[in-house]
């Protein structure tokens, strides 16, 4: 599965040659449902592939591209929602307003240049000279983000999250899979043979080291989040030991909340301090009763956005947690 970013960049590239223009959100105001960074490719006839509102500011794009209305040989902004009349038109929420730079693609050259970057797990920073569009390609750390200030724009792409799996089992395949579609660099430790030979989720990167020498190997950040599903509490428990005292920001486990009261008072007795076990998330993912592989998948996923987006659902997941310990002696409801 492709991102959004992916899935826009591989178009360009194959429509090279054809009159095409990538558009990106480089402002917004209020709300809106798009945001800074978001890309769409636009071919001449019509044709689009990405999203900058997921509503109607995509068809005023599209009759533009077919009226001839789109520059060849210059960018242009367009900006959309200034208005309540304009936000009712375009069916942008109210109050909500961004900025589009609308750039001809003549020369997709450096578009094969970053998706073979991407494709080595390299973040990749593209900056635009609007006066001469001009393209710059350099290294990006996860750090930077994107900028516009009427001269340049620097976009950065390639994967600025990173999911270390501990296990490579059914469930681990789905989370790979959907993780890569968020935009997740997926690495998957997983010391078995027999594992290995039977995983088929293309472009992941493969750690046969035991888990602990896994997570010390990654330099771990606090753009990683770290989830074992091994089934097996040795391994991950190995990997929890050092990914607990890591920056990652989020740490869970497979199990249910009987299996994962066990294993916290199993860490206890290691080096780990009550705040560092209390940053576990187990039973691993957001409790909406799941049961079969993929539906394990998007829970974790789920979980994985409240927590990147400081949601409300993460906060009232968080609460559940805290009654149920103090309810029950239970660490979480059911993931």
């Amino acid at each position: 599965m492709d991102s959004v970013d992916l899935s826009v960049l591989k178009t360009l590239r194959e429509w090279q040659g054809d009159t095409q223009w990538l558009v990106t959100v480089v402002e917004t105001f209020g709300s809106s449902p798009r945001p800074p960074g978001a890309m769409l490719a636009l071919r001449a006839d019509g044709l689009v592939v990405g999203s900058v509102s997921g509503g109607c500011i995509e068809d005023d794009l599209v009759r533009l591209a077919r009226d001839g209305k789109l520059p060849l040989d210059r960018y242009e902004q367009l900006t959309y929602g200034l208005t309540r009349e304009e936000a009712r038109r375009f069916g942008l929420p109210c109050g909500g307003a961004m900025r589009l730079v609308v750039e001809p693609v003549r020369d997709a050259g450096w578009v094969g240049r970053v998706l073979q970057l991407i494709q080595t797990g390299q973040m990749v920073r593209r900056t635009l000279h609007l006066d001469t569009l001009h393209v710059e390609l350099d290294d990006a750390t996860r750090a930077d983000s994107l900028a516009f200030d009427g001269a340049t724009l620097t976009t950065v792409h390639g994967p600025r999250w990173r999911l270390l799996i501990i296990g490579a089992g059914q469930t681990s395949a789905y989370l790979a899979r959907m993780a890569q579609a968020l935009d997740y660099q997926v690495i998957v430790c997983e010391p078995g043979e027999e594992m290995r030979r039977t995983w088929d989720v293309p472009n992941t990167e493969f750690i046969r080291e035991m888990p602990d020498d896994a997570v010390l190997a990654l330099q771990v950040d606090s753009c990683t989040a770290i989830v074992a599903l091994s089934h097996d509490p040795k391994l991950d428990d190995m990997a929890l030991l050092e990914a607990l005292k890591t920056p990652a920001f989020y740490v869970g486990a497979l199990g249910s909340k009987v299996n994962n009261a066990k294993r916290r008072e199993r860490l206890a007795l290691f080096d780990l301090t009550p705040e560092e076990i209390a940053r576990l998330h187990g039973p691993v993912g957001l409790s909406i009763g799941s049961r079969t592989p993929p539906e394990i998948a998007v829970s974790i996923l789920a979980h994985l956005i409240a927590v990147r987006n400081n949601s409300a659902v993460h906060e009232n997941h968080e609460k559940t947690r805290t009654n149920s310990k103090t309810l029950s002696g239970c660490t979480t409801p059911a993931g």
